[in-house]
């Protein structure tokens, strides 16, 4: 089924390199190659390219996630090696415009962290708009012990966020960061609890849906919206206190609490 025309009810969407999914206005895409911690190959690249240039109809944000318990262990090398050097550049190249196009595409976008986010995988992660990280969650730029250069855009994203002098050295060395040192450093901006991340990221933006829904354009209470399902008033507002709890969890570990 072509993403370009998910419907924007619950509908799915299986490949074999990633799944797409829309329910109302949220799209949850999934790296699904568990059995390589979904390295990112070509294919993969392409389902990308696919979605983001074409985003189906009605979907407001997007979610992408990995499946297996990993965001994603970065670029399949079994394809890189087959690479001369004017081919890793047009690769490189084309990395840079699907991460282009995940930043600024007009779609916002949320990623959920598990497991490796690493080379690519972090490339990706930090063209997202909001990151949400599992306690599970271990950034690393492995490419220099490799004799690979970060080509897909992380000497400026990551290096936004690191400050180009610790990026350097992560990239140097391979260093790797746990979830909390990552979530101190600003590798994610919510840190929550094991199993959670996916639902806190689409609690997000339902909740700012709701808000908006809630208060008019002249400050007056509106009619509300929902997340795009069936959710029952009371189903709603268990699923945004669950959200809240999420965040409030978050910001007691980024301040070094761990009790309210």
């Amino acid at each position: 089924m072509s993403t370009a025309k998910l419907a924007s009810t619950q509908v799915s969407a299986s490949l074999e390199v990633a799944t797409i999914s829309v329910d109302g206005p949220i799209a949850h895409l999934v790296f699904n190659r568990p059995e390589k911690r979904n390295a990112i190959n070509d294919a993969t690249l392409d389902a990308l390219r696919c979605f983001f240039s074409a985003p189906p109809e009605g979907v407001k944000v997007a979610v992408i996630s990995g499946a297996g318990g990993h965001f994603s262990a970065g670029l399949d090398l079994s394809e890189q090696v087959q690479r001369e050097a004017p081919e890793v550049l047009r690769h490189s190249r084309n990395w840079h415009g699907v991460m282009d196009m995940i930043q600024s595409g007009g779609l916002p976008v949320v990623a959920v962290l598990t497991g490796a986010v690493m080379g690519g995988g972090l490339e990706i992660a930090t063209a997202a708009h909001v990151r949400v990280a599992e306690p599970s969650a271990r950034y690393q730029l492995p490419e220099g012990r490799r004799g690979i250069f970060v080509g897909g855009g992380a000497t400026v994203r990551v290096g936004r966020i690191l400050g180009a002098d610790r990026m350097t050295e992560m990239m140097l060395t391979g260093r790797a960061y746990d979830a909390e040192e990552g979530h101190r450093l600003g590798l994610s901006h919510y840190l929550v609890g094991d199993g959670e991340g996916l639902f806190f990221a689409r609690a997000l933006p339902c909740e700012e849906a709701e808000r908006a829904g809630d208060q008019g354009e002249d400050g007056e209470k509106g009619e509300g919206t929902s997340h795009g399902g069936d959710l029952s008033s009371p189903t709603r507002a268990r699923f945004f206190k669950r959200a809240r709890s999420a965040r409030a969890s978050s910001r007691r570990r980024s301040s070094g609490r761990t009790t309210p």
